[in-house]
């Protein structure tokens, strides 16, 4: 598997969160993490349980743009040069 050839990386840096947590944090730092990695899970997945709907309606709800308004026009005063 790529990126385990270093594993000592991998130790250096769960050595480094043991010193600044200490021992007594550990438990609560992993239930955190799990619950991160269930929720991004959970959304990349399309699971809707805890992330929401959405604002945005469908397509088919969109209200259509009257014609006889005029183009919109952004002025240019960004300095150039």
């Amino acid at each position: 598997m790529p990126g385990l050839d270093h594993w000592w990386i991998i130790l250096l840096i769960l050595v480094v969160v043991l010193v600044i947590w200490g021992p007594g944090k550990m438990p609560d730092v992993g239930a955190g993490l799990g619950r991160a990695i269930h929720e991004f899970r959970s959304a990349v997945s399309g699971g809707q349980g805890s992330v929401g709907g959405g604002t945005t309606p469908p397509a088919s709800q969109w209200a259509p743009v009257p014609e006889d308004r005029p183009p919109v026009s952004v002025p240019d005063d960004t300095p150039r040069g």
